[in-house]
C-alpha cells in the first residue's frame, strides 16, 4: 500500500467518526497528526473529495458530506427504498399534463402515436433533501382520473395496485453518467453541470402491458454505483464469466431501447427508482 493510500484510509477513518457537516482539521494540523507531508495529505484529500466523502469550501475548510445512498436495482419504489434506510421519503409534483405520445414515446410504451399520455414531473426527496428529478409517462387509458394530488406522499406503484389493479412485475433500466442542465439544476438545488446519473426505465405489468416510461436525474453527489458479480452458467454448466446487473453498452441517443444497468452503493453511516 502506498503512503497516499494509507493516508487516504486513515483520513477516511476520521471522516467516519465525524457527523455530516463537521469540518476535518486544517491540512497543516492533520498532516502533523498523521505524520505525513502536506503533499501526500493533499493528494489523499483530493481523492476523498472526488469520491464524495468530503466537500472542500474555498476559504472555509473541508467538511464531511452526506453519505451516498445505495440504490439496488430491484423493482421497488423510491419510497419503500428510503424507508428501509431509515429516511423519510417525499415527493413534490411539479407538473402534470396530458400530451400525445408521438413516435418516440409510442415506441417506448407500445401505444399508438395518437394515444394520450400523462406526463408527470416530480421532485423526489429523502429527509426533505432533493435526491432526484423524474419525468414519468403513463398511458391515460391505464390511469383515468389521475391528478397531481395522487402523487403526494405515496408510491406510484402503490397507487397503481390499489386504485387501478395494476401490479408491476418487471422492468428494464439503463443508467449512464451525465451532468445537470439548467432546469434540473434549479429543481435539485445544485450548480449547473453538476455530475449526475441518468436513469431510464420501462416497467411491465403482470398482464404483460407496458405501464410507464420514466426518465430520472439522480444527484451524483448522493449516489454510488456498484454491481453484484456472479458467474453465469452456460448450458454445459461451465462459468461464462458474466455478471448479474452487468453494465450495458451506452444507449444509442437516437432512442433505441435501453438494456440493463449496474446498481448503486454507498458509504453507509446509518443512512435510490420510485
Amino acid at each position: 500500500m502506498s503512503k497516499q493510500e494509507e493516508t487516504r484510509d486513515r483520513v477516511l477513518d476520521l471522516v467516519e467518526s465525524l457527523e455530516v457537516g463537521q469540518p476535518i482539521p486544517a491540512e497543516r494540523q492533520l498532516a502533523t497528526d498523521l505524520g505525513v507531508s502536506r503533499l501526500t495529505l493533499r493528494a489523499a484529500l483530493d481523492d476523498l473529495v472526488r469520491d464524495g466523502y468530503l466537500d472542500r469550501r474555498h476559504g472555509s475548510g473541508t467538511y464531511v458530506t452526506e453519505p451516498k445512498i445505495a440504490q439496488p436495482l430491484t423493482l421497488t419504489s423510491f419510497s419503500d427504498d428510503m424507508r428501509r434506510r431509515g429516511m423519510t421519503p417525499g415527493s413534490r409534483t411539479l407538473e402534470l399534463t396530458s400530451t400525445l405520445a408521438g413516435a418516440r414515446l409510442a415506441h417506448r410504451l407500445g401505444v399508438s402515436p395518437e394515444a394520450r399520455l400523462f406526463r408527470v414531473k416530480r421532485l423526489r426527496l429523502a429527509d426533505s433533501m432533493p435526491m432526484a428529478m423524474e419525468i414519468l409517462h403513463v398511458p391515460e387509458a391505464l390511469v383515468p382520473g389521475l391528478t397531481r394530488a395522487d402523487f403526494e406522499g405515496r408510491s406510484f406503484y402503490e397507487l397503481l395496485r390499489e386504485r387501478y389493479g395494476i401490479t408491476v412485475a418487471s422492468g428494464t433500466q439503463s443508467i449512464e453518467p451525465t451532468v445537470t442542465n439548467e432546469d434540473e439544476s434549479e429543481v435539485l438545488g445544485v450548480p449547473l453541470h453538476t455530475p449526475a446519473f441518468l436513469f431510464e426505465r420501462t416497467t411491465v405489468s403482470e398482464s404483460g402491458r407496458i405501464v410507464e416510461f420514466v426518465r430520472s436525474i439522480y444527484r451524483g453527489d448522493r449516489y454510488r454505483l456498484v454491481a453484484d458479480l456472479v458467474p453465469q452458467r452456460s448450458r454445459n454448466g461451465r462459468s461464462a464469466g458474466a455478471t448479474r446487473g452487468s453494465p450495458a453498452p451506452a444507449r444509442d441517443r437516437r432512442g433505441d431501447q435501453p438494456h440493463g444497468a449496474p446498481a448503486p452503493h454507498s458509504r453507509n453511516r446509518g443512512k435510490s427508482p420510485r
